[in-house]
């Protein structure tokens, strides 16, 4: 297929772009406005690639996004662009409405112009709100999001469901638990405790740190999505998750072990305003439906995530010092295209 993937320089975005490719067999278009959290450096060996075209750009920008459809014959459109990250939202809403739901409005109408095949929602388990201590979401469960970020996403959701609905549109939508592995922006929580952890940084931790995801080792994700995207009957919704559950003291504490570091690191700092205190995914559909279940064990996918993120200092380390944003605005100007 030829797939114009978007956000497919952030941290699921280009784990899925480079799954694709190694799976080979199709043309992948990466749109990416390169905002703090895309990262080129994720796709590094890639430039060359044959099936591989970069376009820096943004998803709202109707013109472009219909050119590349038309140019490149895009036949499907998978949807990670968005901001995603929760204390953001809280501060400052507005960017996320006008990507997460705008942006995605553009894309729909784009695609429904250029006739895609198959056009695929990345949507998270935050949509749903927050579980108590018992249960699990299903694909059946209300749409109850509690902060800015899941609203948005939420209502992105809602909108690809009323194109499909209305206009006949091959829409599929999936909403994955947190997510962990190589590339992940570290400003979330388990590359954020690896990095200040090996530096002996404090390790700040939101209230009582009792606050419970379900985890799912990235590589899984993306051949869930890879299978949604190919085998999925349209207008589907499917649940994404990993089937463990864990505090986030939990999370931190583990990391500590792994890298040999003390408690000592563990700061708990004032709560985020609305924290959701539960998650949990229930992924029966997936593995009923198209056979899908998760192929690496937490532990496994841990010490994995843990040996790569000590593997590539250089490239968080870029990350957190901001060079890597001095060096895009410098190449690719504020936003526009590149690639062949």
């Amino acid at each position: 297929m030829r797939i114009l993937v978007t956000g497919g320089a952030g941290f699921i975005g280009s784990n899925f772009v480079r799954h694709l490719l190694e799976k080979g067999g199709d043309r992948i278009v990466n749109l990416d406005l390169l905002t703090y959290a895309g990262n080129l450096e994720n796709l590094a060996g890639l430039e060359d690639h044959s099936d591989y075209r970069f376009v820096r750009g943004d998803i709202g920008d109707a013109g472009l996004v219909a050119d590349l459809m038309a140019a490149e014959s895009i036949e499907a459109v998978v949807n990670f662009a968005a901001e995603s990250h929760v204390d953001r939202s809280i501060d400052g809403p507005r960017l996320f409405l006008e990507t997460n739901i705008m942006g995605t409005q553009t894309l729909l109408d784009a695609a429904r112009a250029a006739c895609v095949a198959r056009f695929l929602q990345v949507s998270t388990d935050e949509v749903y709100g927050s579980l108590g201590s018992e249960g699990k979401f299903t694909e059946e469960s209300p749409i109850r999001p509690n902060s800015p970020y899941a609203a948005s996403k939420a209502a992105a959701d809602l909108i690809c469901r009323s194109y499909c609905h209305t206009y006949g549109m091959p829409v599929l939508i999936t909403r994955c638990s947190n997510n962990y592995g190589p590339y992940q922006f570290p400003e979330k929580l388990i590359p954020l405790m690896i990095a200040n952890a090996l530096v002996d940084s404090r390790l700040p931790v939101y209230g009582d740190g009792l606050n419970v995801r379900d985890w799912l080792f990235v590589e899984d994700h993306c051949r869930a999505l890879d299978l949604v995207l190919r085998e999925a009957e349209p207008g589907s919704v499917y649940n994404i998750g990993g089937d463990n559950e864990m505090q986030n003291i939990r999370i931190v504490k583990l990391l500590l072990g792994i890298l040999g570091k003390g408690e000592s690191l563990i700061e708990f700092v004032k709560d985020r305003p609305g924290h959701d205190r539960r998650y949990a995914i229930d992924a029966g559909k997936l593995n009923r439906d198209l056979g899908w279940e998760p192929a690496h064990s937490f532990e496994d996918g841990m010490k994995a995530t843990v040996q790569w993120y000590l593997d590539n200092k250089q490239w968080w380390e870029k990350i957190l010092s901001g060079a890597y944003r001095d060096y895009y605005d410098r190449m690719y100007g504020s936003g526009g295209r590149h690639g062949a």
